[in-house]
């Protein structure tokens, strides 16, 4: 009889977990936590992030399934940034070499630091050029991050280039990151 009894009470709770009342108080401990994250931000922030827009976010975060997109977007993120470091630090370290290369080479220092002075042009000429198309591949990761969140519906997301916007989603990903770290527990 005790074995039934618990296997029913923990099919109460998958059913209660869905029943309105469950959805109900989540709703609003997410709307309480979003809303108590919106106070810490400056005032110029917290007045661009209204009431309707952490409903609407607190909304997107019932299902779960919007951490687990958010939590994966930051982990493709680490990836991508460890990546373009590693294409910058390659162009420093071969610039680097080809020093060593030159300082071996050439015995006439007049010539050698004439042969320095270019390279170093030519050093800096690369790293602007590298460096440019770390920001491109930057910015396209930000709109890919957009539109991947503007699909799954978190409301707030969506394509834009607009600094001031992006910060906003950038306080909006760090409420939710928040957010994945507390436990809902509706009896309390």
């Amino acid at each position: 009889m005790d074995v039934g009894a618990s296997s029913s009470g923990g099919t109460e709770n998958v059913v209660d977990e869905l029943s309105p009342e469950f959805l109900q108080r989540k709703l609003y401990f997410l709307v309480d936590k979003l809303k108590a994250m919106q106070n810490q931000l400056p005032e110029i922030y917290q007045s661009r992030i209204s009431y309707e827009l952490l409903t609407e976010l607190a909304n997107s975060l019932l299902n779960d399934t919007i951490f687990e997109i958010v939590k994966g977007l930051m982990e493709i993120q680490h990836v991508t940034e460890k990546h373009l470091f590693q294409l910058r630090e390659q162009v420093q370290n071969e610039y680097e070499i080809e020093v060593q290369e030159w300082i071996s080479k050439i015995t006439d220092q007049e010539e050698l630091q004439h042969i320095l002075q270019l390279m170093k042009i030519k050093h800096t000429k690369k790293m602007k050029e590298t460096d440019m198309k770390l920001i491109a591949l930057l910015d396209q990761k930000v709109k890919d991050q957009q539109l991947t969140l503007h699909k799954a519906g978190v409301a707030g997301f969506y394509v834009t280039d607009n600094p001031k916007e992006i910060k906003i989603q950038m306080f909006l990903l760090d409420f939710i990151l928040r957010l994945s770290r507390i436990k809902f527990e509706p009896n309390k």
